[in-house]
């Protein structure tokens, strides 16, 4: 089941045109990752400052399927698709009343200080054991 957030178009979310702006969409799949992460009880600063990582995006194929506007409630929903290594994979989408607007294949890796690739955290592994079906 994708994890779920709510959002709301404002006036700075949008173009002359009074739609989003393409590149706000992955503002908000950014958010919806973040709330992902932290239900799955993994605190993001903590894990950068003992060294566990961070977690950066690698790749983002995007699908803008109908614009949102000015005051819509948005839904954003973050969907694990598979993981290897130090690699992730998940499908995010933003709805409006339960249509399809935006879709996105979204690949990230977890960086060491260093910047090289390392292990997805253990916690982030136990926590999609936990709470989702592989």
């Amino acid at each position: 089941m994708p994890h779920r957030i709510t959002i709301r178009v404002y006036y700075e979310d949008t173009d002359l045109a009074g739609i989003v702006y393409y590149a706000n969409y992955l503002k908000f799949i950014e958010r919806g990752r973040s709330e992902w992460v932290r239900d799955l009880g993994i605190d993001q600063a903590k894990l950068k400052a003992e060294g566990g990582g961070v977690f950066a995006v690698r790749r983002v194929v995007a699908d803008y399927r109908a614009p949102a506007r000015f005051d819509d409630l948005l839904d954003v929903t973050t969907e694990y698709q598979s993981h290897t290594g130090a690699r992730l994979e998940l499908r995010q989408c933003v709805l409006r009343g339960g249509k399809l607007l935006f879709e996105a294949r979204v690949t990230l890796v977890c960086l060491a200080g260093s910047g090289r690739p390392q292990p997805l955290p253990a916690g982030l592994i136990a926590g999609l054991n936990e709470n989702i079906t592989i």
